[in-house]
């Protein structure tokens, strides 16, 4: 397991430095100037002490390198700011119509709901047509603002075994993070994860509540260099 996660960081090094390119604060391409690549290549070193030292942070570890470095200092509120506000825009109809919602999450994260209502059937795990217009618009904003870490979490309400549930909810997890990436979200940036009926937003003894409680949840957190340089030590 060592030995596979010091490969995988230095294939990611070695692609970074070969590509000569970095991001912007938005996610976008620029090349590489000599004090970076110099940068890089620590950084590199680090991320592969890092796999081998903490596994639980060997996809952060990556993820830095993948993206070019993280956000720092006040640049962190501004992003997640504009990052918001973008979402709201172009989500202004499904949040509306109450298929999405966007909200802050914690200090400087989000966190956008979708209901499994309006994205798939009942007991499927297949995500339904009239839904892929949305996940295009959160899709597009997601690689725009390329310097966040993305979490996904299924939910469902309590009809049906604790198992049938815990497996339903991670399927549409793992479709909703196969969507994504299919529209060039990367993968060192997404983790999915089933929670089944454990956390209800409301009550599961009537439908309104259990609606509430049928959803997919991303949890899109910024990525920091300074806590990326932490668990690197």
């Amino acid at each position: 397991m060592i030995q596979r996660s010091i490969t995988l960081a230095a294939c990611v090094l070695i692609a970074l430095t070969s590509a000569g390119c970095a991001t912007d604060e938005f996610g976008n391409r620029r090349p590489l100037t000599n004090a970076e690549k110099g940068a890089m290549i620590g950084a590199g070193t680090g991320a592969l002490l890092g796999f081998v030292a903490k596994k639980d942070n060997k996809g952060r570890n990556a993820l830095i390198g993948a993206i070019g470095g993280g956000l720092t200092g006040g640049l962190v509120g501004n992003y997640m700011d504009s990052q918001r506000k973008d979402f709201e825009k172009v989500l202004a109809p499904e949040v509306s119509a109450g298929a999405v919602q966007v909200a802050k999450h914690d200090k400087n994260g989000l966190l956008i709901t979708m209901t499994a209502q309006t994205s798939f059937d009942t007991n499927s795990t297949d995500i339904k047509p009239a839904f892929h217009s949305t996940l295009d618009k959160i899709s597009d904003i997601l690689v725009k603002y390329g310097k966040t870490y993305l979490v996904i979490v299924g939910h469902t309400d309590n009809v049906g075994s604790n198992e049938y549930n815990q497996t339903l909810s991670e399927k549409r997890a793992d479709a909703v993070e196969g969507y994504l990436r299919s529209k060039g979200v990367i993968a060192q940036r997404l983790e999915s994860h089933g929670k089944g009926e454990s956390i209800p937003r409301a009550s599961n003894d009537a439908e309104d509540g259990r609606r509430l409680n049928r959803r997919v949840e991303i949890i899109v957190e910024p990525v920091m260099q300074e806590a990326a340089a932490e668990s690197n030590t």
